[in-house]
């Protein structure tokens, strides 16, 4: 974690109460902006919290789902601590969602999404990470349409588990739902994850003296 970061939880100081969008006000219990290192290499963006991270307030913790990744960070030597903790000690890697609130009852809309998008976006600057891990198709999309020259709708989270996909001044490697993915899915997706950290990303960025 970077010397100068105070807390992993929030560390960008982002709105904790953002009242864009009226419905989810009315169902979230918190709003769940990104936690992690905010020196770090490795963004995973998934589409909105859980009830585990609606409760928690940190990203991919307190259900199934959030273990799921946990367990799969821990293979990759980026979180330090058991995959049920709700306060995860990562190292060289911050998550994140598109939306920031949860309903209960269905996905973000889009329009709630782009209401969201000016939080990911600024994450995504301050951190300029080496590679995104969009988790799961919404998030693919999304980031695709952002950050590549090809055209979304040519990207399916399934087939492109595990593979890496050029982007503007970084990298993306899809994954698929942790909680969804096979065994051989988990194996392919850390195997290759694990090729791409062994290039030199230590730290090119400056990391950092921030």
């Amino acid at each position: 974690m970077d010397a100068n970061q105070q807390t992993r939880a929030n560390p960008f100081g982002m709105d904790a109460d953002c009242r864009n969008c009226p419905k989810l006000c009315e169902t979230r219990q918190q709003i769940v902006h990104g936690y992690g290192d905010v020196g770090a290499d490795f963004l995973f963006v998934g589409e909105m919290p859980g009830e585990g991270p609606d409760r928690t307030g940190v990203p991919f913790t307190g259900d199934e789902r959030g273990e799921a990744l946990q367990h799969v960070l821990g293979l990759l030597g980026l979180n330090n601590s058991l995959p049920t903790d709700d306060e995860p000690e990562l190292e060289n890697a911050f998550l994140t969602y598109l939306t920031r609130c949860r309903h209960p009852e269905r996905p973000p809309t889009d329009e709630e999404v782009g209401n969201c998008d000016p939080f990911l976006t600024a994450e995504v600057r301050m951190i300029n990470p080496e590679i995104i891990v969009p988790v799961g198709q919404r998030p693919l999309t999304t980031i695709a349409t952002e950050y590549t020259t090809t055209p979304a709708e040519e990207f399916d989270v399934s087939e492109d588990h595990a593979t890496t996909v050029r982007g503007r001044g970084f990298e993306i490697v899809p994954m698929a739902d942790p909680l969804q993915q096979t065994d051989a899915e988990r194996e392919a997706f850390v195997e290759h994850f694990l090729a791409l950290m062994d290039r030199d990303y230590r730290q090119t960025k400056g990391r950092r003296g921030r």
